[in-house]
């Protein structure tokens, strides 16, 4: 996989960045910018070069057409204060003031196109559609660098299919998620701990799957649990329950005992009578869960239990939160499992999305940490064992 040091010299050259700016919105206010410093790396590292750089990147799910709810101005003003530096924004992916804006950039420059998703061929599943795009995005260029971790497990145009018609390589910041979740993957030191959490057992049942032939310890939180608890044979009240993956639970369960791998189930768990912030709440053994009662974090034996399990370990990664954390009442169990990581001095990795959240919502500091992924369902993947195209492809490059 080509680096940035493969592009050459790029003074006065356009260099096209695919990064992942999918930030959660109120508003027009950005309430956690941390994908979108973490991109600033890549850029400015290219603007150090005398690149002029032209920035596309999503934003939610606007289905292919214009919608101003999902417009990425407030992550070009966000970016501009990162940078500290202005950046340009065109009001549309290929069009008019997309093209004006390109023209007009200097060397160190940088620019933002809108929300390459408001162009239906971007995530068209029909190839030549999607390289139409990818031909239009690349006529504004004279290389691509792929920095949306978030992004390469699609096959889309602006993280394909260009990199096809473009001199291509990986981002800084794809570079270090790549080495990161590698060396937590492959061959990674011993013992090796996976907490999974969030709320489907069905969303992970690719990465238990593959893990089970891999890691010593599988920790399980989250809403997740209540299928591991029903494949049990335990009453999970009314909590969040998969019945169409209790066999499946049963066979990865006698799995890791056949393969020796330790499966940690919460011995309690903290249930309210209602998902709220504000509802009554008791903390009950994970087999005595009654009626009419759910269960929303792990309880205060099963997050010692599972720091235990984490802390002396020389790997640990770490996918989806122990319960509601948004929530302080049921945010105990995943700020367990965080700090159990920081106090670790093993290998430890976030593995993005909600958990990533999390991390910054409950005031650690990012540094205890030694990678926080940007890319929640790209890290799933990687820890699945599967092929990304939009890392695929840097290679087929190169």
């Amino acid at each position: 996989m080509k680096t940035i040091d493969s592009l050459g010299d790029l003074a006065g050259k356009r260099v096209l960045v695919r990064s992942d700016l999918n930030v959660p919105l109120d508003g027009t206010t950005i309430t956690d910018d941390g994908r979108v410093r973490a991109s600033v790396t890549t850029i400015n590292r290219l603007r150090a070069a005398g690149a002029r750089v032209i920035v596309m990147a999503h934003l939610g799910r606007p289905e292919g057409e214009p919608n101003p709810k999902y417009s990425l101005a407030p992550v070009a003003a966000r970016l501009a204060e990162l940078l500290e530096t202005p950046v340009q924004f065109a009001t549309d992916v290929v069009g008019e003031s997309a093209a004006a804006v390109v023209v007009g950039l200097a060397d160190g420059d940088v620019a933002l196109l809108e929300n390459v998703r408001f162009d239906p061929r971007e995530a068209s599943k029909v190839d030549a559609e999607r390289e139409s795009l990818a031909a239009e995005l690349a006529s504004f260029g004279d290389a691509y660098v792929s920095d949306g971790f978030g992004v390469v497990h699609r096959k889309q145009a602006s993280v394909y299919d260009i990199a096809a018609l473009l001199p291509a390589a990986a981002g800084t910041l794809v570079e270090k998620e790549v080495l990161s979740l590698s060396r937590a993957t492959t061959d990674p030191e011993r013992p090796y701990a996976v907490v999974l959490g969030g709320s489907k057992v069905s969303d992970k049942l690719g990465v238990i799957a593959n893990l089970l032939t891999k890691a010593d310890r599988l920790l399980i939180g989250g809403g997740m649990v209540f299928t591991f608890l029903a494949a049990k044979g335990h009453s999970v009240g009314s909590s969040i329950l998969e019945e169409d993956q209790i066999e499946a639970v049963k066979g990865y369960l006698a799995t890791a005992e056949a393969n020796g791998v330790e499966i940690v189930i919460p011995e309690d768990i903290v249930i309210a009578d209602a998902f709220a912030a504000d509802a009554n709440t008791k903390v009950v053994p994970a087999d005595q869960i009654p009626d009419g009662w759910m269960g929303l974090d792990i309880g205060p034996v099963a997050a010692t239990a599972f720091a235990a399990k984490i802390v002396d370990a020389k790997t640990i990664v770490w996918n989806g939160p122990m319960g509601v954390f948004e929530f302080d009442a049921f945010a105990n169990g995943t700020r367990a499992v965080a700090q159990a990581m920081i106090d670790s001095d093993g290998f430890s990795v976030v593995g993005g999305g909600d958990s990533a959240a999390a991390v910054r919502r409950l005031g650690f500091d990012e540094e205890g940490f030694s990678h926080i992924s940007t890319g929640g369902g790209a890290s799933l993947e990687l820890l699945e064992g599967k092929v990304l195209p939009g890392l695929s492809v840097l290679e087929e490059t190169s």
